[in-house]
């Protein structure tokens, strides 16, 4: 359920929305982050990772509000993304699919205006043919590995690049890049390791600029910055760095139903497989929201939830659809049928979220459920 742009911080309960809670996305904070990741790297540019329905959090809603802050660079992972997304912005808006093009979709994306990212030597040479068949020049820009080991042109393949990229004009190569796989890191040696490597690729490819940068890159240093910085964690207020404080406005608010309240004596068992026992005496609220929603299970007995401020423990395991808090440290009547606790907001961050989940922040906000209602400030 997808919500129009509304004022209010603090979402109230529309008990005919027919959701279980309130996913509340702040378009003016992720502005806000984009804006100081830009001032950051400039005078390079500062393009949008948008893919996976821009983390979780509505691309065509994201997408959009960058566009009118300037963005003028969109990336997202595969094909079918960068088709769904380009009706929804203007002509000079550019988006750039990093998987590049699985054999068969290259003529739909040269008639879109989508550019690819080339991994490999065999998807250059796709893209070439189907240029020479339309008998003109398409955008490309090519991606080398530089130590992760994923995607990218491998170091063996460079030479056969060069050489054929030396061959009839056909290819309009926009820029150069590779993709740092700990830059969230910001002492470990691999981020030197790989700077290095991009360094050697700029040489062979002289005439090229570079685009290097991702969320934990910008904050490498103006060595890893290049051309354009493609950040994506950071633009929805995750820490694009770890054990440093996250300089990035909260993006996310997630508030959830209560469902049911009830008093249970010592002894008492709590959700599948009993394994929560109370240790005495115990109120419990059950909130309408489980695993199915993005409360991931690994938050059983673990995790917590907050009501004014007051931690409220996940007790038992979290299930499909539901999840039981301990709210014995709030007064009673405080809480009643309706009531919205907090998931994520201003006592618990998404980053708070993930480390008592053993996850990444990547992984809450991706998984987060389409049955709360959504909302943009």
């Amino acid at each position: 359920m997808d919500g129009g742009i509304v004022d209010s911080r603090t979402p109230k309960l529309a008990m005919d929305s027919g959701a279980c809670g309130y996913l509340t996305i702040d378009l003016a904070a992720l502005c806000r982050n984009y804006d100081k990741l830009s001032a950051i790297v400039a005078p390079a540019k500062t393009a949008a990772v948008v893919k996976a329905d821009s983390y979780g959090l509505g691309a065509n809603q994201v997408s959009k509000v960058l566009y009118g802050r300037g963005c003028r660079h969109f990336f997202v992972a595969h094909f079918i993304e960068a088709l769904r997304l380009r009706p929804q912005l203007p002509g000079d808006a550019t988006i750039f699919v990093l998987n590049g093009l699985l054999p068969g979709n290259e003529a739909t994306c040269a008639d879109g205006g989508i550019v690819p990212v080339i991994n490999s030597l065999d998807q250059l040479q796709q893209w070439s043919q189907t240029a020479r068949s339309l008998q003109r020049r398409l955008p490309a820009v090519l991606q080398f590995d530089t130590g992760m080991s994923r995607l990218g042109i491998p170091p063996e393949d460079r030479s056969a690049v060069a050489t054929h990229l030396q061959a009839p004009d056909d290819i309009d190569i926009l820029f150069i890049m590779s993709h740092l796989a700990s830059a969230d890191e910001a002492s470990s040696g691999q981020n030197a390791d790989q700077l290095a490597e991009m360094r050697r690729v700029a040489a062979e490819f002289p005439q090229y600029d570079v685009s290097f940068a991702n969320s934990g890159g910008i904050f490498l240093g103006g060595d890893f910055h290049g051309l354009l910085a493609r950040p994506g964690i950071a633009l929805y207020g995750g820490a694009p760095t770890g054990g440093v404080a996250n300089p990035m406005e909260a993006v996310v608010r997630l508030d959830v139903a209560v469902v049911q309240m009830r008093t249970v004596p010592e002894g008492a068992r709590v959700g599948y497989g009993g394994v929560h026992v109370t240790k005495g005496r115990t109120r419990l609220a059950t909130i309408a929201a489980g695993y199915a929603d993005g409360l991931p299970r690994s938050l059983s007995d673990r995790g917590a939830v907050y009501y004014n401020g007051v931690r409220l423990p996940i007790v038992g395991r979290i299930s499909m659809d539901s999840t039981t808090i301990d709210i014995s440290a709030l007064p009673e009547g405080a809480l009643s049928f309706g009531s919205t606790v907090e998931v994520l907001g201003d006592h618990q961050t998404v980053d708070d979220l993930a480390r008592d989940a053993s996850l990444i922040s990547y992984e809450i906000l991706t998984s987060l459920g389409h049955r709360f209602h959504r909302q943009y400030r």
